[in-house]
Parts: structure tokens; C-alpha cells; sequence
């Protein structure tokens, strides 16, 4: 099991539709990512900088990165990229960060 962690940023005053959109997740979407390797997927927000935490425990190696390429996965970057900082494709602009500690 691999621990990946990775940082996006959330337009100003988008928390709540942030929030709201997860709460209501598209089923397709959640079995998507579990039947692709990803166990446990949380985000955390900064809202002194509205930048958004990921963390995420898969086995295989990229998580949800390696989805890029479904439709599923692009239908949601295309829902959320009113609320967030995105790419010309619509996916999150999304920066991997690295592990400097871990207590097992």
C-alpha cells in the first residue's frame, strides 16, 4: 500500500459548493477510484490560502492520477472546474508532494 499526497487550490469562497460536491459524490466515481487501487482518499483545505491537501492510500502507484484518460473522471473535472484553480483540459492543477515523515 502506497501513501500519496498531492496539493490543489480552490477558488475564493468555494469552500461549501467544494464541500457539497464531495458530500455528494457520484457513486460511478467512488467505484471507479476503489476498483482502481484507492483505499482511502481524504482532502483538507487551508482557508487562509485556499489550498487543498489530498492524501490518498492505493496500491499500485498512482492513485487517481493514472485516471486521466476516463470519462468519468473527466465529466467530474468539468463539474468542478468553476469552483478551482484547473489545467486547459480541466483537471486540477495538481502539485504531488513529498513524504518527509511517516509514523506507522
Amino acid at each position: 500500500m502506497e501513501r500519496l499526497a498531492f496539493k490543489m487550490k480552490l477558488n475564493k469562497g468555494q469552500k461549501e459548493a467544494y464541500k457539497k460536491r464531495h458530500d455528494e459524490l457520484w457513486p460511478e466515481l467512488k467505484k471507479l477510484l476503489k476498483d482502481n487501487g484507492v483505499s482511502e482518499y481524504s482532502i483538507f483545505l487551508d482557508e487562509e490560502t485556499s489550498t487543498l491537501f489530498a492524501f490518498q492510500k492505493v496500491s499500485g502507484a498512482g492513485g487517481s492520477q493514472d485516471l486521466s484518460n476516463n470519462d468519468i473522471v473527466k465529466k467530474w473535472w468539468d463539474f468542478m472546474a468553476d469552483i478551482m484553480e484547473v489545467n486547459p483540459d480541466n483537471s486540477p492543477v495538481s502539485i504531488p508532494l513529498e513524504e518527509v515523515f511517516y509514523m506507522p
